[in-house]
């Protein structure tokens, strides 16, 4: 039979027209608890389809999961990066791996190539030593390849990251829309919980609640966990039954914190937050959308909500471990103003409340108007030599030689993330894009199978929207979703080891723009830390 097969780590894209590798063996290294990835890969020579499957054997005490990597187009390139940079160069515009599929089998055509994603998890009781798992590709009844995989597991035992936390932006309205449901109707809570796991399983320490319709990316149709009624006018009642279980469920999933709608609207802070007294009307807003973000209209309401509130947070053992905000990425001197005058209103009326946005302007930091600010990694620095500490974000940008997660950012560049957050001292880091699947601010949902940039490319990055497809079981993990998981556990390996951030082994390491981004130095360091 035409096929070669060979095995391949998990920071190497393989595309269709890639050519064929030539290792038979791969070596890894692991602690116990921790979770490993690799790939095994197949090239079609022939001129007929060839139908594949893989398997694993020799596992003993470890879980193996096995996932199809899929294909899907992107028609450009990222823009305002160098080609040194970017991945898939030759390969783009085309098809480019992307989406983990549940499946040992494979389709493959001719003069094509294909992978297969393996996943091992080593049990934090699993012994130490060397062992070797043996991986086969059958097509039929016919074995095509016998690769051997050469583990070495070692005493340490890591962890996901305990002292980072890590929030995705939750879209329950994408999740209504793609899956045919009503907001909070009951089969709603059966598909939202596998994307609760997924997020905690791949380092989101922190879930998104939509206490309200998130004021974020344009007017969302109303998903509303809060039920508000209005018993006479001006005097508001609130029932908390959909909060608590969206609580309940998260922590159920692993969550150990809860991060709260913005009570503003985004980009200025001008005005109030969109309330609903029912997710089925869009046009039963509590007040006018132009209602001024301070008006007594918006005071009245909550003046009555906050105590509320905390009083929910209270009894439910959240509030210590609960994250708030007023308004995402204020910027210029307007915004500031309007900033200011919330975050005073809000400081009055709940002294109680902490709360961090997306913010680079270091005034933010300097005048205190935000509890945790979250600038971006491309002015991180000027909040670190201030020395005020702060969170990270980035979203569609800074690209070039920053660190990012998109379609065409190199895999082991991705898998600096959690290497940089350690080393850089970041005390968080938010993503907006967990599973955006509209049209850039807009309701106009899209297949994230064929688009993967909100229909707003070049200003939009592909795979900046979102980190996870919709499948029929759950979410379909995305390579970058697994790698920027990865490099989280690398964070948690780091504090494991106890690690010090200024440790020689980090030196290369200086800045979100400038860091080591070969596969090979994270092997080498991963090496020498779990062989201390």
């Amino acid at each position: 039979m035409n096929v070669q097969c060979w095995l391949q780590s998990s920071l190497q894209r393989l595309f269709p027209a890639s050519p064929a590798g030539q290792a038979e063996r791969l070596e890894l290294f692991a602690a116990r608890n921790e979770q490993v990835s690799f790939q095994a890969c197949l090239r079609n020579l022939s001129s007929e389809a060839l139908s594949s499957r893989v398997a694993v054997s020799n596992v003993d005490d470890l879980g193996v999961r096995i996932r199809r990597v899929g294909y899907v187009p992107m028609a450009h390139h990222n823009t305002e990066t160098p080609i040194e940079e970017l991945d898939g160069v030759g390969h783009i515009p085309g098809y480019v791996p992307d989406p983990l599929f549940p499946e040992d089998t494979a389709i493959v055509g001719p003069l094509e190539s294909h992978a297969f994603w393996i996943t091992v998890t080593i049990p934090e009781e699993a012994r130490p030593g060397p062992r070797e798992l043996e991986v086969r590709l059958v097509s039929g009844e016919e074995t095509i390849g016998k690769l051997t995989v050469s583990l070495e597991v070692c005493p340490l035992v890591s962890h996901l990251p305990q002292d980072l936390p890590v929030t995705h932006w939750f879209y329950a309205d994408a999740l209504c829309d793609w899956y045919h449901v009503e907001p909070f109707e009951e089969r709603f809570w059966t598909i939202v919980q596998p994307y609760m796991r997924d997020v905690v399983e791949h380092g989101g320490s922190s879930l998104y609640v939509p206490l309200f319709t998130p004021p974020t990316d344009g007017v969302k149709r109303p998903t509303q966990l809060l039920r508000v009624s209005t018993p006479s006018p001006g005097q508001y009642a609130f029932d908390f039954g959909d909060v608590k279980r969206w609580t309940d469920l998260g922590r159920a999933a692993g969550a150990r914190y809860f991060e709260w709608t913005h009570l503003f609207t985004q980009w200025g802070v001008k005005y109030a937050l969109r309330i609903y007294r029912s997710n089925a009307d869009r046009e039963s807003l509590l007040w006018p959308p132009e209602t001024p973000a301070t008006s007594e209209v918006y005071r009245n309401f909550l003046a009555q909500f906050l105590p509320a509130f905390y009083e929910f947070l209270r009894s439910e053992n959240l509030l210590e471990r609960s994250f708030f905000h007023v308004s995402d990425e204020p910027h210029g001197d307007e915004h500031l103003e309007a900033y200011r005058r919330a975050r005073a209103m809000l400081k009055e009326l709940a002294p109680w409340m902490k709360v961090m946005d997306a913010m680079s302007d270091i005034r933010y930091g300097r005048e205190g108007l935000t509890d945790i600010p979250i600038p971006s990694i491309s002015t991180a620095h000027e909040y670190a030599e201030a020395g005020i500490p702060s969170w990270v974000y980035f979203c569609c940008g800074p690209r070039g030689r920053y660190l990012n997660r998109l379609m065409d950012t190199p895999l082991a560049k991705i898998r600096m993330a959690g290497w940089l957050f350690y080393r850089l001292g970041a005390k968080g880091f938010l993503h907006w894009g967990y599973n955006y699947w509209y049209k850039s601010q807009t309701q106009q949902l899209i297949d994230p199978f064929t688009e993967q940039a909100g229909l707003a490319w070049p200003g939009w990055a592909y795979g900046d929207p979102f980190v996870v497809y919709p499948g029929e079981q759950g979410p379909v993990d995305s390579l970058r979703w697994e790698v920027f998981a990865e490099s989280l556990r690398d964070y948690g390996l780091l504090e494991a080891a106890g690690i010090d951030p200024g440790d020689p082994l980090l030196a290369e390491i200086k800045g979100y723009a400038d860091f080591p981004k070969t596969e090979s130095w994270i092997l080498e360091a991963r090496k020498a830390i779990l062989k201390r």
